[in-house]
């Protein structure tokens, strides 16, 4: 792929023969775990779980798991099913029974081209390379005309809280004395974030893109996660109807079973309560991709002093059909949220975010020690701390700007905190991040 090699420490089991000779769900979750992950699946492994709920489960896995017309195992256990384009989840939905599959935008933003999706990642400078996907090792692709789709197993399921909980975020709580013209934030009910944020209530914007650092954050308790990620953003905060577009990278011992980072998405038009869900969980984006498989392992990632690699996102609205497409990299499409799925993001958003977050539950009773981005502090700076680069908006003329004017937050400097600057190489930019428990963080 032309990118420079990153740390190994993951890669030494990937030759395990168990790999290629087992094909247990059970089995394939429980191999190339670390001791702390192995934890994780026990918590479902071995608890009673009735018959009934079960043939619940099972019943709702083959809904969001289609047929395959091939299976590629990946190094690290997930099984990526290759699934007709036609087929995939999306179609599900009842506002896409007869949407016609838009299979390139009308317009990339002025100054991004498309690539061909046999092109690979690229050095960009030196020290940084683009990080691409684990399941990328095996060697194999998905044939054309097919979507590559991590399948869902029991165990994934069964580490949420219910059926109901699975792939989706919950309801958001805002803070009760926000500013209007301030971002979504869920610290009062154990969220916290590093962000940076969109000024000007009046402004409309069609999209955003940034390159964002990756690394593997470690994470205290299995329901925490941490993320990094862009939010597009329309409707109100304190009411039912915020639109929330996102995607970005994320480690969830909860939804994925393991400590790894993953290329994630979200959507919701109702402010989180009943619509959307993470990747293709549920009927709503539609993938036209047969490279990328969101939801699976990024690879390689940063390390401290050492290799860094980032990945680059760009979510725009196809100016003529109104399509919010993604792409991943330097213009590699990976599909889109139809139009028909939104009600104020049908026309622009209003504020878009760029950051991290975590989940403080406070098992212990302390802060959790759940660490964002790559666990260190902004002020540590390349190659230490975590940051976002090149953050751009898309105006209403479909081209591409940096970001001139941002505000930033961060609830709890001493825990996580983000320093933002500009330099003619990253445009506009910042490094954010911590370790969250520490003893100015207790």
């Amino acid at each position: 792929m032309g990118i420079v090699v990153g740390r190994k420490r993951r890669y030494s089991c990937s030759s395990n023969p168990l790999h290629v000779i087992t094909f247990s769900l059970t089995i394939l979750l429980l191999l190339q775990r670390a001791v702390a992950e192995s934890s994780v699946l026990n918590l479902t492994r071995h608890r009673q779980v009735s018959s009934l709920r079960l043939e619940r489960i099972s019943k709702h896995l083959d809904k969001i798991n289609k047929a395959p017309v091939l299976t590629i195992e990946s190094p690290d256990g997930d099984l990526i099913d290759c699934v007709h384009t036609r087929k995939q989840p999306a179609f599900d939905h009842p506002l896409l029974k007869n949407h016609k599959i838009q299979k390139v935008p009308t317009e990339m933003p002025k100054g991004i081209l498309m690539k061909k999706e046999e092109e690979g990642g690229n050095v960009k400078e030196e020290n940084i390379g683009e990080a691409w996907q684990m399941w990328h090792r095996n060697g194999t692709r998905c044939p054309t005309g097919t979507v590559p789709i991590r399948r869902s197993t029991v165990d994934d399921v069964l580490r949420a809280k219910s059926l109901y909980d699975f792939g989706k975020k919950p309801p958001r709580i805002p803070l009760i004395s926000r500013r209007n013209d301030s971002p979504d934030v869920l610290s009062d009910n154990g969220h916290e974030h590093a962000i940076a944020y969109t000024t000007g209530s009046s402004q409309e914007m069609y999209g955003a893109k940034a390159s964002i650092n990756v690394w593997d954050p470690s994470i205290q308790v299995m329901n925490e996660f941490s993320l990094s990620q862009i939010w597009i953003l329309s409707g109100s905060f304190d009411g039912p109807d915020l639109n929330s577009i996102e995607a970005g990278w994320q480690v969830s011992p909860e939804l994925y079973g393991d400590s790894r980072p993953r290329l994630f998405t979200y959507w919701t038009r109702d402010s989180y309560r009943s619509t959307g869900c993470y990747n293709l969980l549920c009927a709503g984006f539609i993938q036209t991709s047969s490279r990328i498989a969101i939801g699976a392992a990024i690879s390689p990632v940063s390390s401290y002093a050492g290799n860094q690699y980032d990945i680059t996102i760009l979510i725009w609205k196809d100016p003529k059909v109104g399509n919010w497409w993604m792409s991943f990299g330097e213009g590699t499409l990976v599909g889109y949220w139809p139009a028909e799925l939104f009600t104020n993001l049908a026309d622009h958003a209003t504020m878009v975010e760029w950051g991290g977050e975590v989940v403080n539950s406070r098992a212990s009773g302390d802060h959790t020690s759940t660490q964002m981005g790559s666990g260190h502090f902004a002020e540590d700076g390349f190659g230490k701390a975590s940051y976002f680069r090149n953050l751009e908006i898309v105006d209403v003329d479909n081209s591409l700007s940096s970001v001139q004017s941002i505000s930033t937050l961060a609830e709890n400097t001493n825990c996580y905190d983000i320093q933002s600057s500009y330099s003619n190489e990253w445009g506009t930019y910042f490094y954010y991040g911590g370790p969250g428990k520490n003893p100015q963080c207790p």
